[in-house]
């Protein structure tokens, strides 16, 4: 009897921001392809920071003024951009509300996702990010409100207090400032950027088809 191959574990740098619509399509989809691939292929996932508006102030912005202004987009079209949105987010199990009507600053969230991936255990990570994700896309909360990142990481069963000490001090500032600096400095000036095993790029929100096709391609490299 033949033994099955054991999986192939492809290391995952997932750049991208707590809000960013097109993050949230393309983790759901590339969390899809895996699943297509299980027992064949494994990811090993690392979530890099990325912030769309790094200068914004702790009481956000109205979403369409915001993305008007630095888009340049007419009201309509942002209503359009915005179904379309929804769309690719209701065939992947991702839900946008039309709550969400203020865009945030989400650094405080990048500074809990790097001690997650420095202290956290495996699927840590990865399910707070879900768990972002949901919060500020379905549920419309603030990613940058300190109640609510307390509240998540309790809900997921996460240390709360030494959550709470790392929102209270600096901690991570620097790491996540640098881990931002590194990856503008190699050319990723739009998320999501997917970065397999450090040196192949998958960029944007992908169909789940195409992230598939990808993931078993570089496998198959590595045989």
């Amino acid at each position: 009897m033949t033994t099955p191959a054991a999986p192939i574990t492809l290391k995952i740098d997932f750049v991208s921001d707590v809000a960013c619509p097109w993050c949230a399509i393309g983790l759901a989809a590339l969390t899809q392809a895996a699943a297509r691939l299980s027992g064949q292929v494994l990811l090993d996932w690392h979530f890099q920071p990325f912030e769309l508006n790094p200068g914004m102030g702790p009481g956000g912005e109205d979403l369409l003024e915001h993305l008007a202004a630095k888009y340049g987009a007419a009201p309509e079209q942002l209503r359009q951009t915005q179904q379309q949105i929804a769309a690719r987010g209701a065939a992947l199990g991702v839900v946008f509300s039309p709550r969400r009507t203020r865009i945030y600053n989400t650094f405080d969230a990048h500074r809990l996702l790097h001690w997650l991936g420095e202290q956290g255990a495996a699927g840590q990570q990865l399910a707070f990010k879900q768990a972002l994700f949901k919060s500020y896309f379905t549920d419309a909360e603030n990613p940058s409100d300190p109640a609510v990142l307390l509240r998540l990481v309790r809900e997921a069963g996460l240390d709360e207090a030494r959550a709470r000490a790392v929102l209270e001090s600096g901690e991570y500032a620097d790491a996540v400032r640098e881990r931002e600096a590194f990856y503008q400095e190699r050319g990723i000036h739009s998320v999501p950027a997917v970065i397999v095993d450090g040196r192949h790029l998958i960029q944007g929100g992908q169909p789940v088809e195409v992230f598939e096709q990808a993931l078993r391609r570089i496998a198959a490299q590595r045989v």
